[in-house]
């Protein structure tokens, strides 16, 4: 498939062989949760990561008008979002409120949508803030930016 995806195409799951991601491009990934958006950025060339914000906001329609400002000042070519899921691989409950997040993003911004096994992340994220020396509210500001981080860290170590 070339350009962007038709609406209504479905999210794809990173587990299977990625083969219509594009090869250049910035990517943005959301570690998605009820009360907080984690985002991260990258690009294909270099396969870094970087936190990028937290969208702390409850209203969807906030939520959704914040990230088309990042899409608008971004132009990824791809969104990944990461689904949570327990440690013995069964969907978390905010799996199923995460794959519909990742759809609503690729039909509402015509991006493609990849889903990515986020388990643990959010644990590995608040491991290396600790280890930055970073405590308390400095801590828990930093850690859904720095677990969509660690999303986008997977997406692109299972990416050829």
């Amino acid at each position: 498939m070339t350009g962007k995806p038709r609406s209504g195409s479905p999210v794809s799951h990173h587990s299977s062989p990625i083969t219509h991601h594009p090869r250049t491009g910035t990517v943005l990934a959301f570690d998605f949760g009820t009360k907080r958006i984690g985002v991260a950025v990258g690009d294909f060339e270099t396969r870094l990561a970087h936190p990028l914000t937290t969208i702390a906001v409850a209203q969807p329609r906030a939520r959704f008008a914040a990230i088309e400002r990042l899409i608008a000042e971004w132009r990824p070519v791809l969104l990944v979002v990461g689904t949570p899921s327990h440690a013995d691989g069964t969907e978390h409950p905010v799996g199923r409120l995460a794959r519909r997040f990742a759809q609503r993003l690729q039909g509402r911004f015509g991006v493609r949508a990849e889903l990515v096994d986020e388990r643990l992340t959010s644990h590995e994220a608040a491991g290396l803030l600790r280890d930055s020396g970073a405590r308390g509210a400095r801590l828990k500001a930093g850690l859904d930016a720095v677990a969509a981080q660690r999303i986008l860290e997977t997406y692109f170590a299972g990416a050829k």
